[in-house]
């Protein structure tokens, strides 16, 4: 397979190469990612200023593309301008923390994503529930496998899935479940305010603990209790319930 590796985290971030290394064994890889953090950018695109894309090497001696852009300006920069053929698939991650129920709206790994299913392309979001990782090989190749899958049965146009993976050793995880968006028992967060060295107030966004159940069906519940939460996302966000309901509301 063709694989596009993307990220939100930069192009330095080990989740981002911890992909590439398992990838790369058996499939041709191209990394693009931004070229330092860009997280909770959402699916923002850059419009006022020139993008530039710079081949470098990293540490580890891997090559890819740094752009100076948002993650979903990578993944449009990369299939319009940098790459000759299309990939067969585009993974974005390995995000450390996850990304479940009202984070997703923010979350730049997935935006990455959404972006590859704009092009019609099968893509995945991968998030690691945590920030202290132990490794993401285990996750890495769960990626692999799971790209392997939706290549083989292509997923309808402008749907992608977000793959959250618990931060516990392999053996630990109980098993995968396909679940939903969830849209309660989440915190809204909140803002610390401040006063700086020169008596001026700010603000710094924070976040109250999140609270999960026992739903297995919702993707932070599920997480939560040590399985793998698939969650089959879509671009068209028509309230298609609302649209039926509105038909007769706004008749003239």
């Amino acid at each position: 397979m063709r694989i596009l590796l993307t990220n939100d985290d930069g192009i330095h971030a080990p989740g981002l190469w911890a992909l590439y290394a398992c990838f790369s064994q058996n499939h041709d890889v191209v990394v693009i990612a931004p070229d330092r953090e860009r997280s909770a950018v959402s699916h923002g695109i850059t419009l006022n200023v020139p993008l530039r894309a710079i081949e470098m090497t990293v540490g580890n001696g891997y090559s890819g593309y740094a752009v100076d852009g948002k993650p979903a300006d990578c993944v449009k920069l990369g299939l319009t301008e940098i790459l000759d053929e299309q990939p067969d698939v585009v993974v974005s991650g390995i995000n450390p923390g996850a990304n479940v129920g009202i984070s997703i709206n923010y979350s730049g790994t997935v935006a990455a994503a959404r972006e590859a299913a704009l092009f019609g392309l099968p893509a995945l979001a991968v998030s690691i529930n945590g920030y202290d990782i132990a490794g993401y090989d285990d996750a890495a190749a769960y990626a692999e496998k799971l790209a392997r899958q939706i290549c083989e049965n292509r997923l309808p146009f402008g749907a992608l899935l977000n793959v959250n993976i618990p931060n516990v050793p392999m053996q630990r995880i109980k098993g995968a479940r396909i679940t939903r968006q969830g849209m309660d028992r989440l915190s809204k967060g909140y803002y610390e305010k401040r006063i700086d060295p020169r008596n001026r107030p700010y603000h710094w966004l924070g976040s109250d603990s999140r609270i999960f159940g026992k739903d297995l069906t919702i993707d932070g519940d599920a997480l939560c209790n040590d399985y793998i939460s698939i969650t089959p996302l879509q671009c068209d966000m028509t309230d298609y319930e609302t649209f039926r309901r509105l038909d007769h509301i706004v008749a003239l």
